[in-house]
């Protein structure tokens, strides 16, 4: 299972990569894994102000439909438009082709909280 050690992660498998105020998101190797074969991204969040915890939108696997949720308040800048048409991108490559938001970090200090690399592998082993 790929975990990198430069992102934080949320419990509820999420990653986040923080750059100054900006953040990138997706769901986490394992996240894309449990799920399964991903046939459909929706987010329709851009634009919206948004709370730590709150969902940005779902991702539909063959055999279930779950929750993406935020991992530090902010606003929706940009979603990941190439998921619309090949959401497999988050099977293959989910800390890379599949992110699928990117953010303005609202308050830094959020990502205190927010699981390390080590903490995350722990919560998933």
């Amino acid at each position: 299972m790929n975990i990198p050690a430069e992102l934080k992660y949320t419990k509820e498998h999420e990653w986040i990569r923080i750059e100054g105020n900006v953040a990138t998101i997706g769901i986490t190797d394992f996240a894309q894994h449990e799920l399964g074969d991903i046939v459909f991204v929706d987010i329709n969040t851009v634009g919206k102000e948004l709370k730590a915890g709150d969902i940005f939108g779902t991702v539909e696997a063959v055999k279930t439909v779950s929750d993406l949720f935020l991992p530090v308040s902010g606003t929706i800048t940009e979603i990941n438009a190439s998921l619309e048409s090949k959401p497999e991108s988050v099977n293959h490559d989910a800390y890379g082709e599949g992110w699928m938001v990117k953010m303005n970090i609202n308050n830094l200090d959020e990502v205190a909280h927010l699981l390390d690399a080590a903490a995350y592998s722990a919560l998933v082993s």
